[in-house]
Order: structure tokens, then C-alpha cells, then sequence
């Protein structure tokens, strides 16, 4: 009762010591023993008896192992599994104009392990989905192991040739592990909408909903939250809070394990020994419920069937309500009751694909071929320059910063190159990452552990990197199939010891009768088992580094409508438009502020004194969305640029523009063409009433003098009168930095850069790892600063100095506590 009570107060923003907070009014909310309820009734023992017969009248069976595929409309006659057979020999000679033996086997193979495992709908529910997608120019992407079957090629779900990158069907699905496989889909996230609503429609609202998650209280969240419900002083408890390490996994007995300092803290003192135990009461209990990132479910028959439903309050993509519901069932139960769950993920970077290709064929309209991402070429020398030089700030999946490093080192000359990167760089196989680069190179020599792997590995210098090569050597060594093989892979990353010694036993056998030694097998076994257990999906990463790749080639050969692109569709978050802007100079390109006669709703390009220059749109404003720029763009196209402030009110839509739109268009500069921004923001509530005024005499249909002459709408009322105020340069910037996420119009640092310049030996965007274990002479303004801990508790500081050229982090130890 006392935990329950407490997180009533986590869940509120109560404290425990509130009187007038919410509260229950008993202690008893829990189920009573069979004795405690006879206790409480004595005098009423019929009361438990019909408690029993009501019990035994239930009758619920969940049912688990059987699916409720929805099904689509079929041409009369044709099964299920006839329509994807008929669908996919039809498509055949588009994908493979001369199709071998090879291809012909592998395509009946796969549509013969698909009747076996009865999976036929689900395939066609997909195809349905994607050619609803095509139609309306919608731009997605398949991932997960998905590319790996030849029949979702044909049926034009994915744009990877499984056979091109030996990509292993078993790993996608197979008769020796009958599991529902995932087909997880991405989509450009500005219309990821669309498409659930065309599934709702399609199947019925009450056959569609999106799927639950929950979210539960970590270590670290336990602690802060706990220790604020309890009342206590915030800075002592985020100081216990520190001392938990980092991590996904991290529990309360893993931070008491692990670190001295917090074990000596619950020893030393009762507060926190209190605050440690209750923590440890709520630690992983779910604290709040939302719908899940990409989880939808589609069902046959309609969901309440099945499922616990609640409803969604959210705004359709087509205007008004969506009339949506979400299962109470989390995504794992979902599969165990036998429902279609689908991945339907957001993704930015399918986004800025498709509005970089907007841009280029507005700007190009004569190109004789127009531009088709899902068409390019894979060798173009641009696009691997470009990511030789590590220049993938805004390329999917590349842009971090030990990434860059990597692909710098690397310098990748073919598309299977960056696959293999997408792959590596994860925690595990990182550490195979120097390998793999020195052997490209030939800097190191490349080995293999036994003569038999070479084929297997020399795409991949020696090194295992995807999970395929771990099914292939199980089926070279030990004669596995490759079903076999991925029951097996699925085991080595469960790491269950009595499991793992059954299948180690199996797979020495194997090998043994294939004519290798024990000893071998055994070396073998070792070898690949860890790898198992981080080894990446090579169809996933197939499917990431092409996205990569098209971003990449965008940039590289589009550099202004990609950055463009780029910025409009991240223009809500404000680091990710400083990085931007930053590589937009880095490239050469102007960035100009955002300007109410020349600035459309979102980010332009324009042309330049020095060439092709990008503007911000008016919407990227902070505090200024789409509804409330969007007549004034309108009004300016229709009857030309606004002549000064007064005209701009009288013309602009006084009912969208309130005054917290009103004064960050005019700390952002958008207004400057009609006066400096310091008398404009100090007269903001003037014009506000002026633009009110004009509007409400438009509305009233009442004329003036002046109508009689013409009707000459700028002379309707007297000209505006501003008191004029003058705000510093300094401040200016601070109101464009806060609005915009960048300096535009200034820099803070240029005062001083000339000066600094002659005593640094490194600019900010140029520091690197490469310059590690190196002495270097920075100088630049402190763009942000904060204190942190490491895994086992040390503490330090964490600096960012911003020049002209960009930002770099210095770390710093000082003794902190």
C-alpha cells in the first residue's frame, strides 16, 4: 500500500508529504487469500460458494499457435498461394530478364516453403500495402531480413537482389523454425499516416489498430523520481542518481554490484539507504503507457475478438479525427495470439529522399532522364570521394562521428563496403573494425581459420561480420541445413549453457562426419559463437547501406537541394539544424535569414552573387508553424510583396498571426525590410491591434472615404506611428540563435576570430580522433557545457567550442565531488 501510494505521487507530481493530494482511502487494494475472504464473509458463506459456481460457468480458452491472417480480394479460382506464385512468375522476366536455373530453383523453393508454412496472406497483405504506397509516390523501405527473399523481389517489396548478395532465405524464414517472419517496412514519416489509414479502410477500422507499449522505471528513473515523491533535497538525490552506471540493462543490484562509491553511500547514510530501497520496490514497473514507434495489427476478424482495445485521440492526415484504437496487448503477446503484427516505421531520411528528389525536378525540369533514386548507379566516383573524405554529416546510418572516422580510414570503393560498415559499427563487432580496414588495405594480412572459410569470408577480409556467414559455415563444417543452421545461430545468442551444450555436441558431430577432427570442430564452435551473438543480419544491412547510398549520392551530386531538403525536414530540431547549417557553409552555400518577401513557408533555394544560397523558411521559425505563415505566403503571392509594416497588417491574416508568432518573426529577422527589429518588438502589441482593426472593418464590409476613390486599401487608415527602440548586436543574435538554432545574420566569434586565428593550430569542425594524442591550441565561444559520469562513477566535464568552422566537444577531469 505504501509503494502503490508512492507512485501515485511519481505519476501526479505529488510528495508524500501533501495533504490535499490524491490519495486512495484504504489500504487494501489486493487480492485476499481464500482464508482472509472466509474470515471477512463468516456470516455469509453462501456468498463464497456462488463466487465458485459464477467461476465455473466461465469458460475462456486463449488460443496461441494459430494465426488470423486478413486476407485480400483474389482473382476467382486462384487460392491464396496460386495468386503470390502467379504474381511472381509474371514478374520474373522484369527482375530477371534472363533468368538461370538457379534463380527458377530458388523462386519455387521459397514459394513451396511459404505454402508449408501457410504464410501466403501475409505476403499478399504486403504487396498490397507497397503497391498502394507506389501509387501515391510514397516513399519506403524494407528491412530486417526480409531482402533475402527472392519472392518479395518479384513482387516488387524490396529492391535487393538476394542472390547478388548471397543473402539466405532461412534466415528470413523456414520450415525448421515456424515463426511468423517480419516483414518491417519504413516510411518517409511526414506520410506514414497515409498508410494506416489505407490499411484501416481497407480491412475495416475495427480489424486495424496500433499496438501498445509501456514504459517502465530504470534505475536512474527509479531513483529521481522516488526521491522527489519522497520530498527529498533534488541535488542529493541526483547525486545517488549519478553513481548508477550507464545502460540499457542496468538494474539497481547491477549499480550496487558495480560501484563501490554507491554501496559505500547506502552504508554511510539512512536517507539513502531509504531512497535506494524504495527505488528498488518500483524499479521496473511500468510507469506509463504510449503507442508503439512503428507497431501495427491487422486481423482478420475484428480486434475486439482477440484484443483489448482502447482509443487513440490524434488528427488524421487528411484533416478532422482519426478514429484509431491501440491494443492493450503489448507487441509480444500480440504474436502469441496469433495476430499480424507489422513494423510501419517513420523514418526522416526516406523523407529528405523524397523531397530532395522534389527540389532537384522542379529545378531541372528539362533533364532528359530524370532523377530515380531507387535507379542509380552503385559506383559513382563523387559518392565514394565523398565518403572517403568522411563528409557524411546528414547521410543515414554515417554521420557520427566515429563513423566518419571509420569511413574515412576505410575510404569504401563499393557499395558492399558501406553494408559491411553498417554492420560493424555496433558495440561487439567494433572492436573487428581496425582488422577489417588494415586488411582492405592490405596492411595487414588477411587469414582465415581454417582453408574451407575462405569463400565464405574473403568478401569480408577474413572477418565475420554478418550472421549468414555464421549459417554457411555451420552448413560447410557440420553439414547443417541452413534452417538447421539458424536454429542454431538463434541459440548462440540466447546463450542458454544447457542448450548451448546440446547444440555444441550436435555440431562436433557434424563435423566429424564431414571428416574434420573434434579438436578442430571444437576451435571452430568457439569461434563462431560470439559472433552469433552480435554477428548483424546482412540482408538489414543490405537494405540500410542503400538507403546510405542514395543519401549519400544526393549529397554528393546535389550538394544544395539535398542540405535544402535536409533542413526542411529537420527545421523542429534545432541541433540538427546548426550541424546542417554548418555543412551548408563548409560546402560553400549561403544560408540566409528567413525573410517575410522572400521566404516560402519552408526552406528555398535561391541564387546567389556567389552562387546557389538556401533560405529559411518561414515556418522554421520557433514558435511560428504552418498554419500561421501559410496565408501570409498566400496573400504575397497573390497580390505582391507587402510595401512596408502597415501594409503587412493590413494584408497579412491578423486571425493566425497572435502575438507570440508576431515577435519571433521579428527576433528571427523575418520583418527587417520594414524597420529594425528593436522598434518592431516594442511595438508588437501595436501592430497587433492595427492588424486586428483592418481586419475587422474587411470583415464588417464597411467602407471609407478613401473606397470612393478607387478603393486603395493602404490608404484605409492613418500610417503607423512606431516608437523607436534600439536593442544590441549581441542580443540580436542571442533572439537568432534561440529562434532559428543558428547564427545567421552574425557570428558572436567573428570579433574575435581574426585574433584567436593566429594562436590556434586547429579549428573547431576540423578536430578529429586523427588528432589524438596530439597538444592543440583551440579557441572559440563555449556552445554548451555540462558535467557527467562514467561507468564507474568518475565525473568530469564536457565542453563544446563553436568557431566560424563549426563545433568540437573538450572533455576535461577536474574533481567534481
Amino acid at each position: 500500500a505504501a509503494i502503490h501510494d508512492l507512485l501515485l505521487c511519481i505519476g501526479t507530481g505529488a510528495t508524500v508529504q501533501d495533504t490535499s493530494r490524491m490519495r486512495m482511502q484504504a489500504e487494501s487494494f489486493y487480492l485476499r487469500t481464500e482464508a482472509e475472504m472466509a474470515e471477512l464473509y463468516r456470516d455469509l458463506p453462501e456468498a463464497l460458494a456462488n463466487t465458485s459456481k459464477i467461476a465455473d460457468e466461465c469458460d475462456l480458452t486463449l488460443e496461441f499457435g494459430r494465426l488470423h491472417l486478413p486476407q485480400i480480394d483474389r482473382p476467382a479460382g486462384l487460392s491464396s498461394q496460386e495468386y503470390v506464385a502467379d504474381l511472381c512468375y509474371k514478374a520474373l522476366p522484369q527482375f530477371y530478364p534472363d533468368a538461370s536455373e538457379a534463380v527458377k530453383e530458388r523462386l519455387a523453393y521459397e514459394l513451396e516453403v511459404i505454402e508449408k508454412t501457410q504464410f501466403a496472406d501475409y505476403f499478399l497483405v504486403v504487396w498490397d500495402i507497397i503497391r498502394f504506397v507506389k501509387e501515391r509516390h510514397i516513399y519506403y523501405g524494407v528491412r530486417g531480413s526480409a531482402a533475402a527473399s527472392i519472392v518479395l523481389r518479384c513482387l516488387g517489396i524490396t529492391e535487393v537482389d538476394p542472390l547478388e548478395y548471397a543473402l539466405v532465405f532461412e534466415r528470413f524464414l523456414n520450415i525448421e523454425r515456424k515463426e511468423m517472419p517480419d516483414i518491417d517496412m519504413d516510411f518517409q514519416d511526414d506520410r506514414r499516416d497515409e498508410v494506416i489509414e489505407y490499411v484501416s479502410a481497407k480491412y475495416g477500422q475495427d480489424h486495424v489498430a496500433q499496438i501498445i507499449t509501456f514504459g517502465t522505471l530504470g534505475a536512474r528513473a527509479a531513483i529521481r523520481d522516488v526521491g522527489r515523491a519522497l520530498g527529498m533535497n533534488l541535488s542529493d538525490v541526483d547525486r545517488v542518481a549519478r553513481l548508477v552506471p550507464f545502460g540499457p540493462q542496468m538494474t539497481l543490484e547491477k549499480a550496487l554490484e558495480e560501484t563501490a562509491e554507491l554501496r559505500e553511500a547506502v552504508a554511510n547514510d539512512g536517507t539513502v539507504q531509504k531512497l535506494i530501497d524504495t527505488a528498488h520496490q518500483v524499479s521496473g514497473l511500468s510507469r506509463h503507457a504510449s503507442t508503439h514507434a512503428a507497431g501495427v495489427v491487422i486481423s482478420k476478424d475484428p480486434l475486439a475478438l482477440h484484443a483489448p482495445l482502447q482509443r487513440l485521440n490524434r488528427e488524421s492526415s487528411t484533416g478532422g479525427k482519426a478514429d484509431l484504437v491501440m491494443t492493450q496487448f503489448s507487441m509480444e503477446d500480440i504474436a502469441l495470439i496469433g495476430l499480424l503484427k507489422m513494423d510501419f516505421l517513420g523514418l526522416a531520411n526516406l523523407t529528405i529522399l523524397s523531397r530532395a528528389q522534389e527540389i532537384i525536378r522542379e529545378r531541372r525540369p528539362s533533364d532528359e532522364s530524370p532523377l530515380d533514386v531507387h535507379h542509380l548507379p552503385l559506383d559513382d566516383k563523387k559518392t565514394f570521394d565523398l565518403l572517403a573524405a568522411g563528409q557524411t554529416m546528414g547521410v543515414f546510418q554515417l554521420e557520427g562521428m566515429g563513423m566518419r572516422r571509420y569511413i574515412r580510414e576505410l575510404k569504401p570503393t563499393h557499395f558492399t563496403d558501406i553494408a559491411a560498415m553498417v554492420a560493424l559499427y555496433r558495440p561487439g563487432p567494433m572492436e573487428q573494425i581496425p582488422r577489417f580496414i588494415k586488411s582492405k588495405h592490405g596492411e595487414e594480412p588477411i587469414t582465415y581459420p581454417h582453408p574451407a572459410l575462405e569463400e565464405i569470408l574473403r568478401e569480408t577480409y577474413g572477418v565475420i561480420v554478418y550472421q549468414e556467414q555464421v549459417l554457411f559455415i555451420a552448413r560447410a563444417f557440420s553439414g547443417y541445413s541452413l534452417g538447421q543452421a539458424d536454429i542454431l545461430r538463434k541459440a548462440m545468442g540466447k546463450k542458454n549453457a544447457e542448450v548451448m551444450k546440446k547444440q555444441k555436441q550436435n555440431f562436433i558431430a557434424g563435423a566429424e562426419k564431414n571428416g574434420y577432427t573434434e579438436a578442430l570442430a571444437g576451435e571452430i564452435f568457439a569461434l563462431i559463437e560470439p559472433f552469433a551473438g552480435y554477428a548483424f543480419n546482412k540482408a538489414h544491412a543490405v537494405s540500410y547501406a542503400l538507403i546510405a547510398y542514395q543519401t549519400a549520392y544526393l549529397k554528393a551530386n546535389y550538394p544544395v537541394e539535398y542540405m535544402t531538403a535536409f533542413l526542411a525536414t529537420q527545421r523542429d530540431d534545432a541541433e540538427k539544424v546548426a550541424a546542417a547549417a554548418a555543412e551548408a557553409r563548409r560546402l560553400g552555400i549561403e544560408l540566409r535569414r528567413p525573410d517575410i518577401n522572400a521566404s516560402e513557408v519552408n526552406f528555398t533555394i535561391e541564387e546567389g552573387e556567389k552562387g546557389q544560397a538556401i533560405r529559411f523558411g518561414l515556418a522554421a521559425v520557433k514558435n511560428v508553424g504552418e498554419l500561421a505563415v501559410q496565408p501570409v505566403v498566400a496573400e504575397r503571392h497573390r497580390n505582391g510583396p507587402f510595401r512596408d509594416i502597415g501594409d503587412f497588417c493590413r494584408r497579412a491574416d491578423a486571425s493566425a498571426m497572435n502575438r507570440r508568432v508576431l515577435e519571433s518573426l521579428i527576433k528571427a529577422g523575418a520583418l527587417d525590410s520594414f524597420g529594425d527589429r528593436g522598434t518592431l518588438l516594442h511595438n508588437a502589441g501595436r501592430l497587433l491591434d492595427f492588424a486586428a482593426r483592418e481586419l475587422k472593418i474587411r470583415e464588417s464590409g464597411q467602407g471609407t472615404l478613401f473606397d470612393l476613390f478607387g478603393g486603395v486599401a493602404e490608404m484605409a487608415s492613418a500610417p503607423l506611428e512606431l516608437e523607436p527602440v534600439t536593442v544590441p548586436q549581441k542580443e540580436l543574435l542571442t533572439w537568432e540563435k534561440d529562434l532559428l538554432g543558428v547564427y545567421v545574420s552574425a557570428h558572436p566569434y567573428s570579433q574575435f576570430a581574426a585574433q584567436a586565428g593566429r594562436d590556434t593550430t586547429a579549428l573547431c569542425g576540423e578536430v578529429t580522433e586523427e588528432l589524438e594524442g596530439q597538444v592543440v591550441t583551440l579557441a572559440g565561444m563555449v556552445a554548451s557545457a555540462r558535467t557527467s559520469v562514467t561507468r564507474d562513477g568518475k565525473a568530469y566535464a564536457s565542453v563544446e567550442l563553436e568557431d566560424l568552422n563549426g563545433r568540437t566537444e573538450v572533455v576535461a577531469w577536474p574533481r567534481l565531488y
